[in-house]
């Protein structure tokens, strides 16, 4: 996609009586160009249309719009071999027994700290919600508080918060819990709570059960209140996570999840003190404590606050890697069966959400891409993951749950090494950069050169199967190939 700014209220439907682009060019940039291509009429308006849209563009003249309608039809709509299902039954599935409408939950953050923005997010099509962390605390937050690491198009790669809890009294939250529960009976409902000390943290496990939650989530993991052992101060200690896990459990008669850091070499430690202290399941990740965007004038990282900044949590589609490996080291650790695992970190799109569930992630959590993009992804992650179920044959997500773990090792010592698979150019795309070159000379093996047509030539007695030109081509002009070949 070029440019295309995601406008609410989109200036470019308002201007289209026929296609309403606006959905269906956020579903091209969520990876759900299938999905997006049989929502259009059947008969194409864009094809001798004067593109009023594209003038009515936020960025007139950047957006090809008819081009990209014209795509949708005549590219992406003949390759469609399964139709969008006529229902989302595939996509239902439970936390600790309790059903759910689908996977997705809002994360305990910002996204999910008002009556009215929950409700908003329900009737968006959220199965429930992961509520802010509630308190006795004192909260006062920092401004500015939230600070990112854009990439060369502007969009967020990582972003970093110095965000703390939930400033509304308990007394406060209980009653958010108490009108979302009677507005919202069949919206699933997970208290995220952070007590001082034991009693506090089965007494808030009780109030919460009391006015409504249908389970509690214990944040044994925010980066941003380790002063006095809060935070993920105490989910770097075992003992501590089975002592706050067990005051909890034994106060309440709902289900408890830990919520645990990932600002440690291993997960499984904590997650199994977890399950000793009683915990029915498990949430991982929380962020990642980070400092970002150093002022090379003033020399303090970002988000200043009258000229000083801390360490922060990092989350964003940049942290995804690294809590997809929590996440698979939790699903192939035996001594963690039978406990529900709700996954987040960096989920954007339905594929990053799969990509959690093949590893083991049973529900998906998500906070940063609806601080940029709203309650609406809500739309393509359920569209997207349903027709994917449908095209495998799955009759529902829990089947795909953990697919992935047989696949993946902690060592790279398991991985055959005696053949080499060689890229394969596709000469009708390539556009002669040569930036396949330049990094395979300077950053591999010096296996590839232009010809006098400054196309690329592979050199196999130096070429060991990196695929380093595959992942820089910026025109997506090399791929695998498909035969391996035995080592010389």
């Amino acid at each position: 996609m070029i440019r295309c700014a995601l406008c609410g209220k989109a200036p470019c439907d308002s201007a289209c009586e026929k296609v309403k682009p606006a959905s269906l060019l956020r579903s091209v940039w969520f990876q759900n160009e299938q999905a997006a291509a049989q929502r259009l009429p059947e008969c194409n308006p864009c094809l001798i249309c004067s593109a009023p849209c594209e003038r009515a563009c936020a960025r007139p003249g950047e957006v090809p719009i008819r081009d990209l309608m014209n795509r949708l039809y005549y590219q992406v709509k003949p390759e469609c071999e399964t139709a969008i299902p006529a229902d989302e039954e595939r996509l239902k599935c439970d936390l600790c027994g309790i059903p759910l409408e689908n996977p997705f939950l809002l994360s305990s953050s910002v996204v999910a700290s008002t009556y009215e923005m929950c409700a908003r997010a329900f009737e968006a099509g959220w199965a429930g919600a992961c509520f802010k962390t509630i308190c006795t605390l004192d909260i006062h937050e920092a401004s500015p508080r939230f600070s990112a690491i854009t990439g060369s198009d502007g969009g967020i790669i990582g972003f970093k918060n110095i965000e703390q809890l939930s400033d509304h009294s308990v007394a406060e939250n209980m009653e958010i819990f108490r009108r979302l529960k009677a507005n919202y009976p069949s919206k699933f409902i997970l208290a995220s709570i952070m007590g001082q000390n034991e009693a506090e943290w089965g007494e808030l496990a009780r109030l919460c059960e009391e006015n409504g939650a249908d389970a509690i989530e214990l944040n044994l993991s925010c980066p941003n209140m380790a002063e006095g052992g809060l935070g993920s101060d105490i989910g770097q200690v075992p003992e501590l996570v089975e002592r706050f896990t067990r005051a909890a459990k034994q106060a309440c008669s709902i289900p408890v999840l830990a919520k645990l850091t990932p600002n440690v070499a291993a997960m499984s430690p904590a997650a199994e003190a977890a399950r000793r202290g009683g915990a029915d399941g498990i949430s991982a990740i929380n962020t990642i404590k980070s400092v970002v965007g150093v002022n090379p004038h003033t020399y303090v990282s970002a988000p200043a606050v009258h000229g000083l900044s801390a360490v922060g949590g990092y989350s964003g589609n940049a942290v995804k890697p690294i809590a997809l490996r929590f996440i698979a080291e939790l699903g192939q650790n035996t001594n963690l069966k039978g406990l529900h695992l709700s996954a987040m970190g960096g989920v954007e799109t339905w594929r990053d959400a799969l990509e959690f569930i093949l590893m083991g992630g049973e529900t998906i959590q998500v906070t940063t891409a609806v601080m940029q993009y709203g309650f609406r992804i809500i739309d393509d992650l359920k569209a997207g993951l349903n027709l994917y179920l449908a095209e495998k044959g799955f009759a529902s997500v829990k089947e795909a749950v953990g697919l992935g773990l047989f696949s993946l090792s902690d060592t790279t010592d398991v991985l055959e090494r005696d053949t080499v698979l060689f890229p394969q150019f596709i000469r009708e795309k390539c556009i002669g950069c040569g930036r396949c070159g330049i990094s395979c000379e300077d950053g591999g093996h010096q296996a590839i050169r232009l010809d006098e047509n400054r196309r690329p030539v592979l050199d196999g007695k130096k070429c060991v199967g990196c695929h380093l030109c595959v992942l820089v081509c910026p025109q997506r002009a090399i791929e695998p190939g498909k035969k391996r070949i035995a080592r010389g």
